[in-house]
Order: C-alpha cells, then structure tokens, then sequence
C-alpha cells in the first residue's frame, strides 16, 4: 500500500465529507461478540454527543469525490474544478481498523459520490461494512450512506451489515431540487427510504418467531435538508420533517445550513452564509415535534411561516398564545407543562411526581431544573409570583430576553462570552 498516496486521499475525501451532517449513533446496539473489535452500543459520530452525553468520533470520509451528477449546492458536482480522489474498498477497510486500534476513533461514517451509476457504488459501500463485519470481526458502528437509484438487494444487504443507513432528501421541496439538481427527483430518494423502513419492520417481526433472525439496520435510518440554497420557508422544512417522522419512521432529521461553494445564479452568493442560529432554531423545532407534542403547523403558520431568531420555538409559541397561560403547575395536565418555557421533559415528570406530596414553590422547580427566569412568566405555584404581572405586557418578550442575558451578564465585563451566547441560543 503506498501510504503517502493513502493519507493524501484522506486529507481530500475527509475534507468533503464534513458537508454531511447526517451522522448519529444514537440507538445503535450491536454487542461484542468472540473477541471481535469495538461495540456499537457504545459509540457516536463525529465528535458528537450520544443520547447519554458522551462527546465520541468516527472516521467520516467518502468513498469518492467522483460523481455524474452536477448538482449545484454540491461542492463535488461533476462540473466543479477540485482535486479528484477514491478509496479502494481495502484502503476504507485498512484505516477503518487502523485507526480503530489507536483510539482515534469508534467506528466509521462512509457516503460516496456516485461513479459509474448508483449500484456500482453502493456494491462498494456495501463491500466495506462486510469485510469489516466478516474478516476483521469488527462490531463497532457503522453508518452507510445509501445511493439513489440502488438496487433492493444492495440496500438489503447494506441493512443486514451497517448500523444505521441515510439517504439525504438535500432540498426540502422538489421544486427546489429541480432548479439546482435537474438529474435528480425526490422519488429517487424516498424509493430506498420505504425500503429500509419496510425491511426494518419485516425483521422486527421475523424476529418475534425466529430468534436467531439478524438486525437489520438496528439504529434506523436517517436524512438531511439544506437549508437556505433555496427559498423554502422553515414552515415548509419543519412540515417535511414532520412528514418524514410520520411515515417513514425516520431516527433524525438533520438541518445544514448552505455554505456557499460555487458562483452560480441559482444559488445565494459566496459569503452569505445561512445563520448559525436558523439552523439551531430548525433543530429545537424539531425537538418540540419529537418530544414534546407540538405539531408543525402549531410552531409556525402561514402568515409567520419563519422562526424568531431571538427566542427559541417553544417561547414563540408561548408568547402568540397568552390565553393559554398561566399554566397551574399543582394540577395542570403533564402536555400542558411540557409546553411552559424553561421547563423540559425531566423537569416535567420530576413536576407530576414531587406535586403528589407537596405543594411546589419556585424555589422547588428551580432545584428540579427548570429555569425559572422564563417559566415564572407564564405558571402558578404555591409561593407568591410576582412575574405573573407581567404576563399580559405588551414588552414580554423583550422583559424574558433581559431576564436571560442577565443570568449570563459577567460583573466585571459589558460584553457575553461567547460560551455564554451558546447558552441563551439553547
């Protein structure tokens, strides 16, 4: 193996693979068997968080850069004048478990562009996730990027060797797609999706009478939208979402903000970048669809079809419905308290349960961890609140955004750290 050639390709397919967010481990689970490497249920992506907050890392990396399609918002578009590279199936599998064993990393990310045609490259993909699983006996996670157009047996056999699979949606609308990936359709992408999700089903229930039945792709699949290379409202992407969870059973949607690569008309210029913030508003909506009850058309409307960049999702929502509050947190229904500013799904069952035995104060809330520089505004509590007076003001929200920063204010600075932004954009 010429290892100069090697590290060379990893600088250039390492490097195009950071615009792929769609990378999670959460719910993987596949157990170390006969001495094999790594364990699935113990690993995340890309120094990311898993669900108990742990900060873990995969090798994420493309196949190739290589690709017949010439999609606009793509930085390795057929058409774009960049350094060329591919890995042959042994040299993914060679640093896979090369730097498996130095620790770098706890198992591996791998999309592609597409060579040849789709199948030609998944069977690729596909060789990888095998090899590692037959003759390295490797057990760690492994995240597969599934192609457009690839056959059923291909994705099959994709489920039955990798942990989770994605297929990116990439623009939310199709007219959107159409405009700035003309080869590409939509259908081309939920055809696979219905599959893994039909598959996942299948195996679960096979499972139920035949024990010895094999896991197929036991962390789920998953997708991405861009967001910003088009003119798709975040009322529209927060529906495709929600339509996503709702019928293909989907683990995450992720949100990418468009980094401008190229110089085209149909394309927002270089150097104006989609908003950190519009990206963490779109995940924190997503939440609320995911865990906390809200439906899409419940976080924004028509007629104010984008997100407040200034407050997170739930507290827009709270503010445009005063009616609803103040919420009696002594005997208010748990959907009710899930919907307060401040107070989260632990908070909330902590709520319900500690209200069984006393009657709650702020002070106890506080103690449960909701934070109460937003959520006395809108609830009722035994103790005296003095913030209810200004439920009703017509500068509620500007009172709640002073409240906030000054819990981070630094005595001895005028300005917010950084870390301190972080915080209030949570």
């Amino acid at each position: 193996m010429n290892y100069d050639r090697v590290k060379e390709k990893l600088e250039i397919l390492a490097d195009a693979a950071k615009y792929d967010v769609s990378c999670s481990s959460s719910g993987g689970n596949r157990k170390n068997t006969n001495k094999g490497l790594g364990d699935s249920s113990a690993t995340g992506i890309c120094h990311t968080y898993t669900e108990d907050g742990r900060c873990v890392s995969l090798l994420k990396i493309l196949l190739t850069n290589f690709c017949i399609y010439d999609c606009a918002y793509c930085v390795t578009r057929k058409s774009n004048d960049i350094e060329r590279a591919a890995f042959t199936v042994d040299e993914v599998v060679d640093l896979t478990m090369s730097f498996y064993r130095r620790n770098y990393i706890e198992g591996l990310f791998l999309s592609s562009g597409i060579f040849k045609n789709a199948d030609y490259t998944m069977e690729r993909l596909v060789r990888v996730a095998k090899k590692l699983r037959l003759e390295h006996n490797f057990n760690g996670y492994i995240h597969l990027k599934s192609i457009p157009d690839a056959s059923d047996d291909l994705m099959r056999e994709a489920g039955l060797y990798a942990d989770r699979l994605s297929m990116n949606l990439e623009i939310p609308t199709e007219s959107g797609l159409k405009l700035l990936a003309p080869d590409k359709s939509h259908q081309q992408m939920i055809k696979p999706m219905t599959f893994v999700k039909n598959e996942i089903l299948n195996y679960k229930e096979e499972k139920k009478i035949i024990k010895s039945t094999p896991k197929f792709a036991p962390a789920g699949q998953s997708t991405q939208l861009i967001v910003g290379a088009t003119q798709e409202t975040d009322l529209q992407i927060i529906k495709v979402a929600d339509h996503f969870y709702n019928n293909y059973n989907m683990k995450r949607v992720y949100y990418s903000g468009y980094v401008p690569v190229s110089n085209d008309l149909r394309l927002p210029p270089i150097g104006s970048q989609v908003p950190l913030v519009r990206e963490n508003r779109l995940y924190q909506a997503d939440w609320l669809m995911r865990f906390y009850g809200f439906k899409a058309d419940e976080i924004l409307a028509n007629d104010n079809p984008f997100l407040d960049l200034e407050v997170d999702p739930k507290l827009g929502w709270a503010l445009r419905n005063i009616d609803k509050f103040p919420v009696i947190l002594q005997n208010a229904p748990l959907e009710m308290i899930l919907r307060v500013p401040g107070i989260g799904m632990k908070s909330a069952y902590k709520i319900v349960q500690a209200r069984r035995f006393q009657n709650l104060t702020l002070e106890h809330i506080k103690k449960m961890g909701v934070a109460t520089n937003r959520a006395k505004f809108f609830i009722k509590v035994a103790s005296e609140n003095k913030s209810l007076q200004f439920l009703d003001a017509v500068n509620l929200k500007e009172l709640i955004i002073n409240e906030t920063k000054s819990k981070f204010e630094n005595p001895f600075s005028n300005q917010l750290s950084l870390l301190n932004d972080a915080t209030f954009l949570r």
